[in-house]
């Protein structure tokens, strides 16, 4: 007996198991988003609405999780996400194109930040702005809008248009019939959804099967009635039982019912939707008909509502109010024995979306490419091109006027940092006129589709790894006035040039050289099968992490792959090779950059960096663990730099908080003391000579250490001020004087650095051929002429900085860049103004007057096309 019992409740926990199951499953189209929500508690099951909730980490690439302070009652509400850094952030979904949606967002404080003051930014679908978000009701902070798609895309943007952040609760998206809320233009922007009945203050689903948020509402002076029949609620509205079956009615009997809503603006056009079903047992002499009278007009006259039926009246076109409060009336006719009647109303304004979104074709095709190259910029969300004021970096669209969607004719993908081949997905870019992938590292061949793409006249493609012919089509264009710059590809040629250099070899020749080809190659093959026996023999037992030395200056090759876990984890990429995550002894995490054999350094410059690290020590230099050099394995150790490298934090692709004014100026400083220790405390000095952003990597206390040593050349000491030796470095930071004169000294890592410092004050990309001075040293010296300082910091600093601090870093800046050498200050002085620099700010940071700014060293603002030189 006891048995049957046990497997009797098995089977109903196992039944009650499945119909929670089915139950917890979302109606078809329905998404919503617990906004902030970690990827591992998601996704859960709401318990008032049995709705499914998900994380929100899939669906937009910023803004920062954190949790409520005070857990509220309903859970998607302990959590939020918020937007410190950057204007426009955007929840990019998948949706049915031409469909009705009843689109939510909710935004509740909770004091998170400690501030106690509620932010104030804007709310956008698309291009178009849908409210302004400030003051939100406590018990309804939502706002909800329907809109029905364009596209199979939809973007709900949050911008920042003040000095409070912007932050969000949930998103949610629910498909409606295109037959209900329908208007002859706009999207609707609910306002009021009431319902009266007394049962529950608010409802929503599964009793709305739209999952309608409908809140009670005791209209004055009303009385409610109800009853337990069944309605037919068979109309487009589909409203809840719960709903129909209760109504208000007047107190007194000869007394209409008024509905007051309010809050608009001066013009603004209001929808109002009024639902009726007659629940009451009428007798044969009853008769309940009433007018229905709105701003002064009659909208219905002698309205009947249908017995056991829902009915909805509507206006079909929006009406203005006198004024920011409106009233409807619903007035007893003459001959009516029962008094008005209303189950339920909604009020919505109508929303003009005068922008039409980038033309769809070019939108999937910059998201093609954005995910192609694994593109990580902070502005590429949302609409490209609209709003203008919010358009898309390193893109140009062009625009006809409000109704025709614009296009994307322009394209600036230099300097950041691609890899594999020219994607062909450019092409769906149809009306592009303008692209450049210079300064990449870009390989393969160049694409004919190129040619194919009648708008573009401006091609870029200059120092990349290409190789092979330029399509002779490409090279006929240019001949018709294509620009086309190829140049700083080693291996790539014009078709006529590549065809004289190539030897016509007699086929007797050809056969007797693959003669001896395949015997060489059969004569390795077996070399190298017999080393790997001998290898085998020699490493019998794998080598664990734990039997590594963390003192050990040598590694292994097998000691490497037992330190990375067989190089799992890749944490960057340089000229060198792939760098990767490692431990020692399971405890101190360390960096391993292995040597690639397409690596465009190779052993001389790893054998540089090892023996300048194992000499040189200095907090601000990055630390050598160790090296691998067995056969053909090369592998520097590091220490872990936690934090990553500076321009990660500068261009967003950090998911840490912006930098402050301060905490840049401390970074430079460190790193210029490395640098000044390079200079004058190494024996022989050293010159680093690829000084840049990438190369600054940040521990975990933010504390600089640079790194990347593979091009330092030593100094020599007496009377040579200068080495002579052949050009190396990154375009835009390299010495334009040591360009042309291959003549190296210290000064050339003091204009790099430079270039570093312009980049922590602007955040600007150090090229950039669509600005009006493509190298950040020009634009910087075109805007101080104009005396404007305001387009020069960089916008994530938000004003808060000392003027004195940041006028003396410019200053600075524009010294180090000097075109000649001799007008740059050395690394010493440049330690000590940054110094000044951080005084000034530490002062307004306690409250003191600022000190005014007064620098040893001259501000130049002259430069000439040699400031921005090509690497070699």
């Amino acid at each position: 007996m006891e048995g049957h019992r046990g497997l009797l409740l098995a089977l109903i926990v196992n039944i009650f198991s499945i119909v929670h199951l089915v139950h917890a499953q979302n109606p078809e189209g329905f998404i919503s988003l617990d906004c902030g929500l970690p990827a591992k508690e998601s996704p859960y099951t709401e318990s008032t609405t049995s709705l499914v909730f998900t994380s929100d980490a899939n669906f937009i690439s910023s803004g920062i999780s954190t949790k409520l302070p005070k857990h509220d009652d309903y859970k998607p509400y302990n959590f939020l996400r918020y937007f410190p850094d950057g204007t426009r952030h955007c929840y990019d979904l998948s949706v049915k194109q031409g469909t009705n949606y009843l689109i939510r967002a909710s935004f509740v404080y909770g004091n998170y930040d400690g501030r106690n003051i509620m932010p104030r930014f804007d709310l956008y679908i698309g291009p178009n702005i849908w409210a302004v978000v400030s003051e939100l009701d406590l018990y309804s902070p939502e706002e909800e809008i329907i809109h029905m798609t364009k596209s199979t895309s939809l973007q709900i943007c949050l911008v920042k248009t003040g000095p409070t952040t912007p932050f969000i609760s949930t998103l949610e998206l629910r498909p409606l019939r295109n037959d209900n809320y329908i208007t002859q233009s706009g999207s609707l922007k609910l306002m009021q959804r009431m319902c009266m009945t007394e049962t529950v203050s608010t409802l929503r689903y599964p009793d709305d099967v739209y999952d309608r948020l409908w809140y009670t509402d005791g209209i004055y002076e009303t009385k409610a009635v109800k009853t337990a029949l069944s309605v037919n609620s068979t109309n487009p509205f589909e409203l809840p039982q719960v709903i129909i079956r209760s109504a208000a009615t007047p107190v007194n009997s000869s007394e209409p019912i008024t509905v007051e809503y309010g809050g608009y603006s001066s013009g603004d056009q209001v929808y109002l939707y009024l639902h009726f079903a007659e629940i009451q047992t009428l007798k044969a002499s009853d008769n309940r008909e009433f007018d229905i009278v709105w701003a002064n007009n009659i909208k219905k006259l002698a309205y009947k509502p249908k017995v056991s039926q829902i009915d909805t009246l509507l206006n079909t076109s929006p009406n203005k109010c006198d004024n920011t409060f409106c009233k409807a009336f619903l007035v007893r006719t003459q001959r009516s024995t029962l008094p008005p009647l209303l189950n339920a109303y909604e009020v919505y304004i109508l929303v003009e979306f005068p922008y039409s979104e980038t033309h769809p074709d070019d939108v999937v095709a910059i998201k093609k490419i954005k995910a192609a190259y694994g593109l990580k910029i902070i502005s590429w969300q949302g609409d490209p091109c609209l709003p203008r004021e919010y358009k898309w970096e390193y893109i140009e669209c062009s625009y006809t006027n409000n109704s025709i969607p614009p296009r994307i004719i322009s394209l600036d993908l230099s300097n950041r940092g691609l890899k594999g081949i020219i994607e062909p997905v450019l092409q769906n870019l149809t009306q592009l006129e303008k692209l450049d992938l210079s300064i990449n590292r870009l390989s393969g061949e160049v694409p004919e589709f190129l040619a194919n793409m009648k708008s573009l006249s401006n091609i870029n493609l200059s120092w990349n790894n290409l190789k092979g012919l330029i399509p002779p089509a490409l090279e006929e264009k240019r001949k018709n006035g294509l620009k086309l710059n190829t140049q700083g590809n080693q291996n790539l040629c014009p078709g006529d040039e590549c065809k004289r250099s190539i030897p016509k070899f007699p086929v007797t020749t050809v056969v007797s050289i693959s003669a001896i080809l395949l015997t060489v190659v059969v004569l390795l093959i077996v070399f190298i099968y017999k080393k790997k026996k001998t290898s085998k023999v020699r490493h019998r037992l794998p080598i664990t992490k734990s039997e590594i030395l963390t003192k050990k200056r040598r590694f292994t090759y097998s000691e490497v792959e037992a330190v990375t876990n067989k190089f799992e984890r890749v944490i960057g990429e340089g000229g060198f090779g792939i760098v990767y995550h490692g431990h020692l002894n399971d405890t101190e995490q360390v960096a391993v950059k292995l040597l690639s054999h397409s690596s465009t350094q190779g052993y001389k410059q790893f054998k540089a960096e090892v023996e300048l690290l194992l000499r040189v020590h200095h907090t601000n230099l990055v630390n050598l663990v160790g090296y691998c050099n067995e056969e053909d394995h090369l592998a520097l150790v590091y220490e872990y730099a936690a934090n990553g490298d500076l321009k990660q934090h500068l261009s967003g692709e950090s998911s840490s908080a912006a930098l402050n004014w301060a905490s840049r100026l401390g970074i430079a400083t460190e790193t210029a003391q490395g640098l000044e220790y390079l200079h004058i405390g190494c024996e022989p000095p050293m010159i680093h000579r690829d000084v840049k952003t990438t190369n600054i990597l940040l521990d975990e206390h933010f504390h600089a250490k640079l790194a990347d040593f593979g091009l330092s050349r030593s100094f020599p000491v007496g009377v040579e001020s200068h080495v002579s030796t052949n050009v190396a470095g990154t375009p835009g930071y390299l010495d334009p004087e040591y360009y042309r004169t291959n003549w190296l000294t210290e000064k050339s890592d003091v204009y790099s650095m430079g270039i570093v410092l312009l980049e922590i004050i602007t955040n600007q990309p150090v090229i950039q051929q669509v600005r009006e001075k493509p190298h950040i040293a020009e634009w910087v010296g075109l805007m101080l002429t104009k005396g404007d300082i305001k387009s020069i910091m960089d916008p994530k600093l938000n004003g808060e900085y000392d003027s004195s601090s940041v006028w003396k870093a410019l200053e600075l800046a524009m010294s180090c860049v000097n075109p000649s050498s001799g007008g740059r200050p050395t690394m010493s002085q440049v330690i000590s103004e940054l110094k000044e620099c951080l005084i000034y700010e530490n002062s307004r940071k306690e409250g003191r007057s600022e000190v005014d700014s007064k620098s040893s060293i001259e501000l130049s603002t002259s430069f000439t096309a040699e400031v921005t030189p090509d690497a070699r």
